[in-house]
C-alpha cells in the first residue's frame, strides 16, 4: 500500500492537536524512535513526526487526521521490545505514549488497579509494597517495560509457571482504535461472557489494532515466603528432562522453573563478576517456590530439591533469604546483558514447546550450533516450555556471512521447534523480525482470519502497518 508523507501543513494540525512541545520532528532527538532493542543495522527505520500527547482524545484525533490523509501510525512505549514491534517500518508518525504515566486508581476493594500505559513496570510492585498486594504478570525486565508494551506483546516472565502471563491479569482497556474512536473493553469484572472478548484480542496484537490509553489489571495477595533452588546437572538434557517430574511426579506447581546452560551461566558470571559453582556443570535450573505458610514452602522446595536429586543432579543449594535469592535471580536475569558485551551481533529467540518436549529440541540446537560454527547459548522459562536459544555470531565470520548464516539457522531452529509442536515467540512477539516465518508455522486459512480481523479494525491499514504479517489485496 502506498501512504502520503508527512507535510508541513500536516505538522501545523499535529502541533494543534497535541501541542508544539509534544511534536518532535529533529532528527537526533528522533533517532531513538527509530528501533527497539533488535539490530538497529537490520532493522531500523526513521519516523517522520514523533507525537507524545498526553489524553486518548489527542491520540484519537490523530488517529481521525491519520485515516484521513493515509499516514502510517506506530506506537511507541519504552522501546525495550525483541521483535521489532514498535519500529515505524513505513515511517510516517510515531505515538509514544511516555508522558502517560498516570496510575489514576488503586482500587483496593476490588483489588484492581487503574494505571496509564506509560508506568514502568517496577513502579507497580513498588508503589504496593506496603499494600501485601502485588501485580503478577511481570516481566524480567521490569526496570524499562511500560504496562502498554506488556499488553502489546502479552509479556511474560520468571513467575509465568504459577501466575500466567500479563493477558491473565488485563480486567479492562481503553482502546483508541486505528480509526480514532475510544472504546471501553471490560472492567473490573471478574466475570464476563456478555460477546466476544475483545479485550482478550487487543492483549498480544503488537499495536495493530489500536492504541492501550487505560488499563485496569487485577492485584494479587503478596506471598509472604519464598525459597529458590539452584539445581546443578552435568548435561543440558539431564536439567531439562527434570522440569515436567517437578510437577508430574513432584505435584507442585513452582513459582518459577528457570533453565540456563553452562555457556549462559558463565557468560553471566563473568560479566557480573559473580561466583557460582558453574565449574563441573553442564546446565543449570533454578526453582522458586512461593506461598503464605514457611512450613508448606519449605516442605514443597524439600520435595523439589530431593526429585531434582533423584534425576542426577549433581547438587542443589538452597537460597531462603533475599541476599542468596537476589544471587542466583541476578545471574540469570543478566545472561542476555552479558551476551551483548561477548558479541554485539547476535539473534535473541523466543521459541516455545509444549514442556514435555524440551529434551527432544536439545540436541537440535548442538546440531545448528556445531553445524554452523557459532554459539548458542540457551536459557529461559523452562517450567512453561518458553526457551531463549540465542544465536552468537562467531568473530571470524564476516557480517555478510553472519547474515547467512542467521538466516538459514533460524529455518533449521524454527523447524525442528515446529515438528515438536512448538512455534516462534512465547513472550517477544513477532514483529518485524519473525514475520517472514508465520507461514511455516500456521496455515493460510488462519493467516486469513488475522488478516480479516485487522481489515474489520483498521480498514486503511495504518496501524503499525507491516507488523506479523503483510496484507493482501
Amino acid at each position: 500500500m502506498k501512504y502520503n508523507p508527512v507535510t508541513e501543513e500536516i505538522l501545523a494540525e499535529l502541533r494543534e492537536i497535541v501541542g508544539e512541545k509534544n511534536v518532535l520532528t529533529d532528527e537526533e532527538k528522533i533517532e531513538a524512535y527509530s528501533h527497539d532493542e533488535t539490530p538497529a543495522e537490520q532493522y531500523a527505520h526513521m519516523p517522520e513526526v514523533v507525537l507524545t500527547p498526553n489524553t486518548a482524545e489527542e491520540i484519537a484525533a490523530v488517529m481521525k487526521l491519520a485515516n484521513r490523509e493515509l499516514i502510517p501510525v506506530t506506537p511507541s512505549g519504552a522501546r525495550s521490545g525483541l521483535s521489532g514491534g514498535a519500529i515505524p517500518e513505513h515511517g510516517g508518525i510515531v505515538v509514544s505514549v511516555e508522558n502517560m504515566d498516570e496510575v489514576i486508581e488503586i482500587d483496593y476493594d476490588n483489588l484492581m488497579m487503574v494505571l496509564e500505559p506509560g508506568v514502568v513496570m517496577n513502579s507497580v510492585n513498588e508503589m504496593l509494597e506496603e499494600s501485601g498486594l502485588f501485580f503478577a504478570g511481570y516481566p524480567m525486565s521490569v526496570e524499562t517495560c511500560y504496562l502498554g508494551g506488556n499488553i502489546a506483546e502479552n509479556a511474560g516472565g520468571g513467575k509465568a509457571v504459577k501466575y500466567g502471563v500479563t493477558g491473565r491479569y488485563i480486567m479492562g482497556l481503553e482502546l483508541v482504535t486505528p480509526t480514532g474512536d475510544i472504546v471501553q473493553l471490560g472492567g473490573k469484572r471478574v466475570k464476563d461472557v456478555t460477546g466476544y472478548d475483545i479485550k482478550q484480542l487487543i492483549v498480544g496484537s503488537e499495536g495493530t489494532l489500536g492504541i492501550v490509553t487505560k488499563a485496569t489489571i487485577k492485584l494479587m495477595p503478596k506471598p509472604t515466603q519464598r525459597v529458590g533452588l539452584l539445581a546443578l546437572f552435568k548435561d543440558e538434557e539431564t536439567a531439562i528432562s527434570t522440569v515436567p517430574k517437578i510437577m508430574t511426579e513432584g505435584g507442585i506447581i513452582p513459582t518459577s522453573i528457570e533453565f540456563m546452560d553452562k555457556l549462559s551461566v558463565k557468560t553471566s558470571c563473568d560479566y557480573l563478576n559473580e561466583h557460582l559453582p558453574y565449574q563441573d556443570a553442564g546446565a543449570m535450573l533454578l526453582i522458586e517456590v512461593d506461598g503464605i505458610k514457611e512450613d508448606v514452602v519449605n516442605s514443597d522446595s524439600e520435595i523439589i530439591g530431593e526429585l531434582c536429586l533423584d534425576n542426577d543432579a549433581i547438587e542443589v543449594y538452597v537460597a531462603d533469604n533475599h541476599t542468596t535469592r537476589e544471587r542466583i535471580w541476578s545471574v540469570r536475569r543478566n545472561i542476555a546483558e552479558a551476551f551483548k558485551v561477548v558479541s554485539p551481533h547476535q539473534s535473541l529467540e523466543d521459541i516455545v514447546v509444549p514442556t514435555a518436549n524440551i529434551p527432544k529440541l536439545m540436541p537440535y540446537l548442538d546440531q545448528i550450533s556445531k553445524k554452523y560454527d557459532i554459539q548458542i547459548p540457551c536459557y529461559g522459562h523452562a517450567g512453561d516450555g518458553n526457551l531463549h536459544a540465542t544465536l552468537v555470531k562467531n568473530p571470524d565470520h564476516s557480517m555478510e556471512e553472519w547474515y547467512k548464516i542467521e538466516e538459514e539457522a533460524l529455518v533449521e531452529l524454527y523447524e525442528a521447534t515446529r515438528d515438536l509442536g512448538g512455534t516462534l515467540s512465547g513472550e517477544h512477539g513477532i514483529g518485524s523480525k519473525r514475520k517472514k516465518y508465520m507461514e511455516m508455522m500456521m496455515s493460510p486459512a488462519e493467516l486469513n482470519l488475522m488478516r480479516g480481523i485487522k481489515k474489520a479494525f483498521d480498514p486503511n491499514n495504518i496501524m503499525n502497518p507491516g507488523k506479523i504479517f503483510d496484507m493482501v489485496d
